[in-house]
């Protein structure tokens, strides 16, 4: 069984070798992107074998499929790696998440001098590493692939984004790694209180959440800020978000997929399997401090959404407030709330994924993210126009759509504990409709206009198709309007097969969330457990007998 997860996390680095192997020689370039489409598609099945062996009943381990081995032995370190629930489900994410990327780049147009297989090496090397993020119950492993994940996010950026690219690769790779310094002063503290209070000093992770309880409050709070700040900046959490505009502006639209998507949910994960279960007396005692950012990132990511002309810059403020409300579930302590977070987690990188991708789509047509050069494009492309309210309605949270079990098993779970932030947090649901229909309206409502539809866009109409037209660009002449629309183009055959996947999960997760909140059951409940955390409120136990009050 173990075997399995080791060979989940062998997989896309061994693809990401073959790849690599094939970057440098251009006449290799297809055949290097199928090797790696074909690596991540049986990344996807083994996970999907992993899903059907993880057992969830009465009496199951919190880790399963675990592997342990000998690392360094001078410091009691194990290469060491298990899953729970929540990592299973962040797996799972990344799984299906990481094909449909390399689906579509597969057309995408590359900066001078740089190949399709380096970029899928790249994507792949990430799947690999963030794999091991998820998997490690020796906390020093942890640490080390936490800080190894940023090597190949930062080429992704820096060699295959868009015109700053150096400076936002640069600037993504200081943040975290400053973030991951700061941890590892706790990590080594961690490593020294075991030693005093065991008699070895250890980085097991099962031995140090063993240990959680005899650590004094003192020495609990500086060893929680430490994991604290690099998971808030990695998350992100206001004010520590600077970072994730600019990265998810300049990343190439697969690269950013997976930066927005999935990498940032390191942090929120971080919570739920560090700074809770090592640190619980810290935890209760701070957390309306992470309250407070939590809301203030709901709030003032909405705001800064609706502000934005640049679409990828939007779908990156918009992240900043559907992360505080994940932060918000986490530390309200309620089982309705932490099971929301990470549900949440997997919703919110699906919804993302397609925003994200529906913007690549109109920047391989238009040739630019500004919103103001785009206007009436559901004329010219009505699937596409589709496939981007599809996603907007599921990013705010439309009952029938993925995201909103999450949503609201956060805030039906925190207003219990937490009423005060949980009705700022809800004005955020307002901003949400805000922002996201009113980018719909400029962007694909109205006549055909702005530049990248009937300018000098790779896919606009150009002037010549506009000659002889009086009507210029109200778009009331039908002949024009047709010679616009061939121009720009709607949704390929291949781009609608790298979509419908989104499509289906998003709707079937919003009316079949069951399976998902069946495997997080168990990790919630020892979460709970390992915060010293109850609900306020019973629910009766024939509704839900794992989880009070998580509907089915």
């Amino acid at each position: 069984m173990s075997a399995l997860l080791l060979a989940l996390l062998v997989v896309p680095l061994l693809g990401a070798a073959v790849c690599g192997a094939m970057a440098s020689r251009e006449h290799l370039d297809r055949a290097g992107k199928a090797a790696g489409l074909g690596f991540s598609v049986v990344s996807l099945v083994l996970v999907a074998l992993l899903w059907s062996q993880f057992r969830t009943g009465p009496g199951t381990p919190r880790f399963q499929f675990e592997l342990s081995v000998e690392w360094i032995p001078a410091f009691g370190t194990r290469f060491a790696l298990g899953i729970d629930g929540i990592a299973l489900t962040m797996i799972a994410l990344l799984a299906v998440l990481v094909p449909i990327v390399l689906g579509f780049g597969w057309a995408e147009k590359l900066p001078p001098g740089r190949t399709g297989s380096g970029f899928t090496a790249l994507m792949l090397a990430t799947q690999g590493v963030l794999v091991g993020v998820f998997a490690a119950t020796d906390v020093f492993l942890f640490y080390v692939l936490f800080e190894a994940m940023l090597v190949p996010m930062y080429f992704l950026i820096g060699r295959f984004g868009g015109p700053r690219r150096q400076y936002a690769a640069v600037k993504f790779f200081l943040y975290s790694f400053l973030g991951g310094l700061i941890m590892l002063a706790s990590v080594i503290g961690l490593f020294v209180a075991s030693d005093a209070r065991l008699g070895q000093g250890t980085f097991d992770w099962a031995a140090l959440q063993g240990m959680a309880a005899q650590l004094p409050l003192s020495t609990q709070i500086p060893l929680f800020l430490g994991f604290f700040a690099a998971f808030a900046i990695k998350a992100p959490l206001v004010p520590l978000h600077t970072w994730l505009p600019d990265a998810g502006a300049e990343a190439p639209v697969a690269g950013g997929v997976i930066l927005v998507g999935l990498l940032d949910k390191v942090g929120v994960f971080g919570f739920l399997r560090y700074t809770l279960p090592l640190f619980p007396a810290a935890s209760r005692e701070l957390a309306p401090l992470v309250l407070v950012l939590a809301v203030i990132g709901v709030i003032y990511g909405a705001l800064l959404a609706a502000a934005q002309t640049d679409m990828k810059r939007f779908v990156a403020y918009t992240s900043i407030a559907h992360f505080g409300y994940i932060a918000l579930g986490i530390f309200a302590f309620t089982s309705q709330s932490i099971a929301g977070s990470p549900l949440y987690m997997v919703n919110h990188g699906i919804s993302t994924a397609m925003l994200f991708l529906a913007v690549g789509l109109l920047i391989r047509r238009g040739g630019t993210a500004s919103m103001t050069e785009y206007g009436g494009v559901g004329r010219a492309a009505p699937l596409l126009a589709g496939m981007f309210l599809i996603a907007g309605l599921s990013t705010l949270s439309l009952p029938g759509t993925n995201s909103f079990i999450s949503e609201f098993l956060v805030l039906i779970g925190a207003f219990p504990t937490r009423p005060v932030f949980t009705v700022i947090a809800t004005v955020g649901i307002v901003f949400a409709a805000l922002y996201v229909l009113w980018v719909y309206q400029r962007v694909f409502t109205g006549p055909l206009r702005g530049t990248a539809v009937v300018g000098d866009g790779p896919g606009a109409a150009s002037a010549a198709a506009m000659a002889g037209t009086d009507d210029g660009v109200d778009g009331s002449d039908g002949s024009w309007a047709r010679r616009t629309t061939a121009r720009f183009g709607d949704l390929t055959r291949g781009e609608v097969a790298v979509m419908t996947p989104l499509v289906a999960l998003i709707l079937v997760l919003g009316f079949f969330p069951g399976p998902v909140l069946e495997v997080l059951e168990p990790a919630v409940a020892a979460t709970m457990a390992e915060v010293g955390a109850t609900d306020p409120v019973t629910v009766d136990p024939a509704i839900n007998p794992a989880i009070n009050g998580v509907p089915r």
